[in-house]
Formats: C-alpha cells, structure tokens, sequence
C-alpha cells in the first residue's frame, strides 16, 4: 500500500516531538518495528496512531523519550536530541508516558504518595505539592482517595491514578499508549476532557490506539502497517477513504452510517467526538439529520431509528 499524505495548513510551529528517518528493531537479525519513520507533533495538537498489533505503535512510545534509542535516524523533544546522552534527562522529564499497564507505572504505598514522587523528584516545595496533588487527584476523580493503598484500586482508579502523575507534571509532550484499555465509556470521555485544557496551553499529545472512535478526537493521524506509515493527514481522510478497512480496522459506527445514508463529514464532525456506543449515535445521527433537513428521528415497533418526514 502506498503512503498518503496530506499537508494541512496553517501556522509553522517548531515541533514538540519529531521523528526524523527513525528506524528500530529489537535485534540486529530481526525485522524492523519502526521503518524510515517521520512526523512532527506540533504544541496543542493531538495526534493519533493507529494500526493492527505488531505495526510499531508501542514502539514509537518507548522512542519518543528515549527507553529506546533508534538505530537510524533521530527523536527530538521540543528540540533536543534524544541521542545524546547530555540531553536525555532533561528530554525525558518533558514527555509524560501513560502505558496499557498501570502497574508497571505505579511506584507510591498510598495514593497521593505516588501522584507526589515525580514531584518530590523535582524539588518542589512540600505545601506547593501537596495543593498540586490534592487539585489533579479532585481533576481525575480520585479525590477523597489520598491515603488509601493502591493495591485497593481497581483497574480503572489505577489508570487514572497513574494519569494523575503524568499530569501533574505538567509534560510538553503527552504519550499515550492505548490509555483507554481498562477505562468504561464515562472515563474515556473523562480523559479525553482532562486532556483538552492542557493542549490548550500547548501540550502535544501522541495517542496510540486501538479504538478508532478515539482516532475521531485528533487533529491528524498516522497508520502504520509492518512499521511504516501508510496513512498521514486527517482522520475524515482515513475513515472515508477506505484505509481503515484496508488495514483490517475498525471503522466508527458513525462514520459507516453517515456512509449508508448520504451525510458527509461536514454534517457529522462536530458530534462525533462523544460517540462510543450505539446509544451515543442515535443522538449524534438524529442532530445530523434534523441539520440537513430529513426530518425528525423516530422508533418502530422494534425499537429501530429511522427518519420521521412528516411536517
């Protein structure tokens, strides 16, 4: 499959996070995971990564801060040449990583114990720590749980704990690898929402995922397939041209149904962002229409949506 690409417009901005010709494998006789790899992440844009498992995706996460080091090419952060050794503490405390696996991440006895470490890490004065810790638990929905032991927690707290001290570092460089995987429907879209005033201020965001409604909140979007990139431009682009089912992904409920029945990306966009059931479409497909002027949505006898033409 070729690579596409789509530049978009607008303001040049120097990249929080680039990849320049990266290339990696985990042993000099196995095939590459990343291949002649390029993309800037600029401040204040999400961009997702998508692909099936196996294409490189967690592997540009453990690149983007250094855990690995390329074998070609090279990994910037806001700048600085991750290759080198001088620069790679100060690089690394600029990314915030959020891995599938909260335990690996998990390092505190208690729970404001773990938000305070990188904190404690970085000098910051004991009654500064613990406002920052008391108002980034209360962001994530934690708070009232300062002193309870993390081994109490259940899947779920612990992703949003382990949230809450990558976020209360505030990073210039957010790394998201599948976030979302032990998260329900209401904390998926509380991440999201978390996520949105801090790339307001200019975070850049790499979301890596495996859900393709998450694809829908980003600015851009890369594919990968075999370590590299097939897709590179809007996710509108991706969903509707095809590259998704050419890849064997998933394609959004809603992006399939605006397929069926005529409406464009245009009519659907501004909706999409909170759609991650079936319950969630009806509404965002009944706004679309009544937009468009088809008529109002109804129920039959089987409880089916369909279109209600009457005036």
């Amino acid at each position: 499959m070729s690579t596409q690409s789509e530049a978009g417009a607008g303001v040049r901005r120097t990249p929080a996070l680039r990849f320049q010709g990266v290339q990696f494998r985990y042993a000099p006789e196995a095939p590459y995971a990343v291949r002649s790899f390029d993309l800037d992440v600029r401040p204040g844009e999400i961009v997702a990564v998508v692909g099936r498992n196996g294409s490189g995706k967690s592997t540009l996460a453990r690149l983007a801060n250094g855990l690995l080091q390329p074998e070609d090419g090279k990994v910037f952060v806001d700048g600085l040449d991750t290759t080198v050794d001088a620069n790679l503490w100060l690089a690394r405390a600029k990314v915030g990583l959020l891995f599938q696996d909260p335990d690996g991440q998990i390092v505190g006895a208690t729970v404001a114990e773990d938000v305070a470490f990188g904190l404690e890490n970085l000098g910051v004065s004991r009654e500064d720590m613990q406002e920052r810790v008391r108002s980034i638990l209360a962001d994530v929905g934690l708070q009232g749980q300062e002193t309870i032991p993390v081994q109490l927690l259940s899947g779920g707290e612990k992703q949003k704990l382990v949230l809450a001290g990558v976020l209360v570092l505030e990073p210039q460089v957010l790394v998201l690898d599948e976030p979302t995987s032990m998260l329900d429907r209401r904390m998926r879209l509380e991440l999201r929402d978390l996520l949105r005033p801090l790339v307001k201020q200019g975070s850049a965001v790499l979301w890596i995922t495996q859900h393709m409604e998450e694809a829908l909140w980003a600015d851009s979007l890369v594919a990968l397939d075999e370590g590299r990139v097939v897709y590179s431009g809007e996710p509108a682009g991706f969903f509707l041209g095809g590259w998704a089912e050419a890849l064997n992904l998933d394609v959004p409920p809603a992006v399939l149904l605006a397929r069926e029945i005529g409406l464009g990306w245009p009519q659907l966009s501004a909706d999409l962002s909170g759609v991650l059931t079936e319950q969630d479409l009806v509404g965002v497909l009944q706004k679309a229409l009544r937009r468009v002027g088809i008529g109002r949505g109804r129920k039959d006898q089987d409880g089916m949506i369909g279109v209600d033409d009457r005036a």
